[in-house]
């Protein structure tokens, strides 16, 4: 991130955020903080286009702390939350949780993040109880409220984050229905935050915000100067063995490697881990439990390569990742941006690597006038290319259901498809 001349000492901020800013080794203000903060510790509404890994996440949480400690708390609130924070990814959430507990850890506020996949009942319940700040998916939010186990009658401030995400993934009628059931907008504060403020981003705000300020630190055209970025056309067939040569050339420390399909994530997973390249792949539909252990096994080092689709491109804040390769280009030129912004974090250096097949070259021209710039592009020796490659095993199948005499006690019986159970006629 890179930092402005603003410093946190300045703003006159409460004693218990001052203290989690210092706990956390924030001494400067990012570019997006320094224009945030005149307006939101104000309680203006605030509309803000920034990438993530620029500082919005502490941007918002910090004025949700210092505006909560500063007003008075609600007597009646009951399980009502006072800020109310949405997010598309069950990643991010879990992010913003973290950074918000760390930030938050010399007050007393209570923290809630809820999200699919994990401890449904426990997060039920302990929601019921009344939380001060809640952060979650829109479909867990909606399922809780609609079971009223929660209010939003009384919530003081909204937080809509990657809200351009919103949009691609079909979130944007249930932040429609999340967003009616809250206070006026002029009765609450509310900030925005999105990669892009495309016009239909700005319109969810002008709906649903009180004259929101619009803000920028860089046009949408921009990428991360400190990427050094690399294309090299290669046929399609010839791809997995250019990247077992690239890895080898480049090294494995820190590796995400981005695809744009499960079927190809799991298949080149396979693959990788047969030629000797500790691997595992991140995609939508893999269990909460296993999704957070693989994120952790990477964020720590033990696992030195990730695969993901772009599931996974936003929203991720994982320090030190030195390569992002795009072992099959974007047809999105925005995930583009998304997916080499994974590296060069932090004020560190990184490298992207992306190979252009016949399948997926066509969207290059897109890319880098988005980016408003040449990739500069690398023709492979022959002997970057890896000869000796290794099989992988066959996946796995599971096992099929036993029918008839054979079945297993308590299991139901097999179903044809096409239709019901054929049942024999009784009179």
């Amino acid at each position: 991130m890179q930092n402005s001349g603003l410093i946190f000492s300045s703003l006159h901020l409460p004693e218990p955020v001052m203290n989690g800013i210092e706990s956390a080794g924030f001494n400067n203000c990012t570019p997006i903080q320094e224009k945030v903060f005149p307006l939101s510790l104000k309680g203006k509404d605030v509309a803000a286009q920034a990438q993530t890994g620029t500082g919005k996440t502490a941007a918002f949480l910090i004025t949700i702390l210092a505006r909560l400690l500063t007003t008075e708390r609600p007597k009646h609130r009951g399980s009502c939350p006072r800020a109310f924070i949405i997010a598309p990814t069950r990643e991010l959430v879990v992010q913003i949780y973290d950074e918000a507990q760390l930030l938050g850890q010399h007050t007393d506020f209570s923290m809630l993040a809820v999200y699919g996949g994990v401890d449904y009942q426990k997060q039920r319940e302990r929601l019921r109880l009344g939380v001060d700040i809640l952060i979650g998916t829109p479909g867990r939010l909606i399922d809780y409220y609609k079971q009223r186990t929660y209010n939003l009658k009384s919530t003081e401030i909204l937080v809509v984050d990657e809200a351009d995400r919103m949009f691609d993934m079909g979130f944007i009628k249930d932040i429609r229905f999340l967003l009616r059931r809250l206070p006026s907008y002029h009765k609450r504060q509310s900030m925005l935050f999105s990669a892009t403020l495309s016009q239909r981003v700005m319109e969810l705000g002008y709906e649903h915000m009180n004259l929101p300020v619009k803000l920028s630190v860089s046009d949408e055209k921009i990428t991360v100067d400190k990427v050094e970025q690399v294309l090299y056309h290669v046929g399609k067939d010839e791809k997995f063995s250019l990247l077992l040569g690239l890895l080898k050339k480049e090294g494995t420390e820190r590796t995400l490697l981005f695809v744009n399909t499960k079927v190809v994530a799991e298949r080149i997973t396979r693959r990788l881990n047969a030629n000797g390249h500790k691997t595992r792949a991140i995609t939508g539909d893999i269990p909460q439990p296993k999704r957070l252990k693989i994120l952790k096994e990477f964020k720590e080092g033990s696992l030195p390569i990730m695969v993901a689709t772009d599931v996974a491109s936003r929203g991720l804040h994982i320090e030190g990742v030195t390569h992002v390769i795009n072992y099959d280009l974007p047809q999105d030129s925005e995930d583009y941006v998304h997916r080499i912004g994974r590296t060069a974090r932090a004020g560190a250096s990184g490298k992207a690597i992306s190979l252009a097949c016949e399948e997926y070259v066509f969207s290059m021209e897109e890319i880098q006038e988005l980016i408003g710039t040449k990739i500069p592009v690398v023709w492979p020796e022959e002997s970057l290319f890896e000869q000796d490659i290794k099989s992988a095993p066959p996946r796995k199948r599971r096992p099929r259901r036993e029918t008839g005499k054979h079945a297993k006690p308590g299991r139901r019986p097999h179903r044809r498809r096409g239709g019901p159970p054929k049942h024999k006629a009784t009179r």
